[in-house]
């Protein structure tokens, strides 16, 4: 299979810019800058399960962009539901955790130029065969779903796989993704709504316990979220521009989306 059969319906990436040179970026002096994410997203961030350690894209992505503007990234967990306020209250310079540009999140930080673009898949168990995608799931009347409350695939189970009613009571809600995963590997929902990026990298590493049903549910694009008028925005970006167009960004694609093995 080639790598555009892969990546179609996984992960498109925007645009790619006319090319960007390593002189024109600013230098920000060495400077060390807070970075917040959640660890609770491979591919893009996770604790590998062999070393500890927390690795994915976004570390890796995160690492070339500070080389080429000369920073120091400091990370440090911070759970979703905590930070596109903590950012926006200056707790953190940057934050990246696959955050979905929207319109009322930029009310409270702003966004960095479109890095990814993912869309939202069902994660099922891997014996189920009850349904097959988001129709014959929504016919399924005791079907659960699990959701994080506030993230794209809550609102993609309530609006575009039930019936528009938040307090639908075939949603479950959950603290963090990891826990919505776990919920349906001990059966307790029946389904998770995921970006094709993280399902894939659950469904690898489950060695068949998890599989990806149906087409795609929507499409998002993921951006880098810093304090309102942060003048970080224009630098990241130019470095996005770059990474984007010396072949970078492909090259992470590949590492992370091809030739990882999630826990392997």
């Amino acid at each position: 299979m080639d790598l555009k059969s892969l990546f179609s319906g996984v992960l498109a990436l925007v645009l790619i810019p006319l090319a960007a040179h390593a002189e024109d970026l600013p230098d920000l002096g060495g400077k060390t800058l807070m970075v917040a994410t959640e660890n609770a997203y491979p591919p893009l961030q996770f604790i590998d399960p062999n070393s500890g350690q927390a690795i994915g894209w976004e570390y890796d992505a995160m690492k070339e962009i500070a080389k080429r503007l000369n920073f120091k990234a400091a990370h440090q967990n911070v759970s979703w539901g905590a930070m596109i306020q903590a950012v926006s209250d200056g707790q953190y310079h940057i934050g990246m955790n696959g955050i979905t540009i929207k319109d009322d999140r930029k009310e409270k930080v702003d966004f960095s130029d479109p890095y990814m673009r993912s869309e939202m898949f069902m994660l099922v168990r891997g014996d189920e065969e009850r349904f097959s995608d988001a129709k014959s799931f929504a016919a399924l009347k005791d079907g659960l779903v699990g959701a994080q409350p506030g993230t794209p695939p809550f609102y993609v189970a309530v609006h575009d796989v039930l019936d528009g009613n938040e307090h639908n009571p075939r949603i479950k809600r959950f603290e963090t993704f990891g826990a919505s995963v776990q919920a349906l590997k001990t059966g307790d929902v029946d389904v998770v709504l995921t970006d094709g990026t993280a399902g894939k990298g659950y469904a690898q590493a489950s060695e068949g316990a998890l599989k990806l049903v149906g087409g795609p549910l929507g499409a998002e694009d993921f951006g880098f979220i810093f304090p309102k008028g942060s003048d970080l925005v224009a630098s990241v970006n130019a470095a996005i521009k770059l990474l984007k167009a010396d072949g970078t960004f492909d090259a992470l694609n590949k590492k992370w989306f091809l030739d990882y093995k999630l826990g392997g």
